[in-house]
C-alpha cells in the first residue's frame, strides 16, 4: 500500500479570494483550468498538462474555518523549466520573489507568495 504521488492540493476560500487565487496559478504561475465535474458548489480545478494539482473550492460557511493555527502549509512546490523566462515572467507580474540556490542538489528555487500569503516554490533542476 505505498504512497506513489501527491494527488492535488484544496485550498477552501471565499468566492471573491478563489477567484483571485485562479487569476494568480494560472496568470502567474502558469496553470490551467481544467474540468471538474460532478460538484454542485463553485470551485476551479487547476491543471499541469493533464494532471490536476490544485483545487479551488468555495467557502460558504460550513464550519469555522481556521485562522491560527499551530500547522500550516508552509508552501506549494512546482517543477519548472526555463528559469529565466520564469523570472521575466514574474517581474512583468509584479511579483516579489527571492532565489536560493541549493548547489549540492543541483537545484535553484524562485520563492514568493500567492495572493492570500500561500508560499509558492518553483523548482528548476540544474543540467
Amino acid at each position: 500500500m505505498p504512497v506513489t504521488e501527491i494527488n492535488h492540493v484544496n485550498l477552501r476560500t471565499p468566492y471573491q479570494t478563489m477567484l483571485q487565487l485562479k487569476d494568480f496559478y494560472c496568470d502567474v504561475v502558469g496553470l490551467q483550468v481544467g474540468p471538474r465535474e460532478g460538484f454542485s458548489s463553485r470551485g476551479f480545478w487547476l491543471y499541469v498538462g493533464d494532471k490536476v494539482v490544485l483545487h479551488l473550492a468555495e467557502y460558504r460557511g460550513e464550519e469555522a474555518m481556521l485562522t491560527n493555527v499551530l500547522t500550516s502549509v508552509d508552501h506549494f512546490s512546482f517543477t519548472c523549466t526555463d528559469m529565466p523566462a520564469m523570472e521575466a515572467h514574474l517581474k512583468a507580474c509584479q511579483v516579489d520573489y527571492t532565489v536560493r540556490d541549493l548547489p549540492v542538489l543541483k537545484v535553484k528555487q524562485i520563492n514568493f507568495k500567492d495572493p492570500v500569503g500561500n508560499g509558492v516554490e518553483l523548482f528548476f533542476h540544474l543540467d
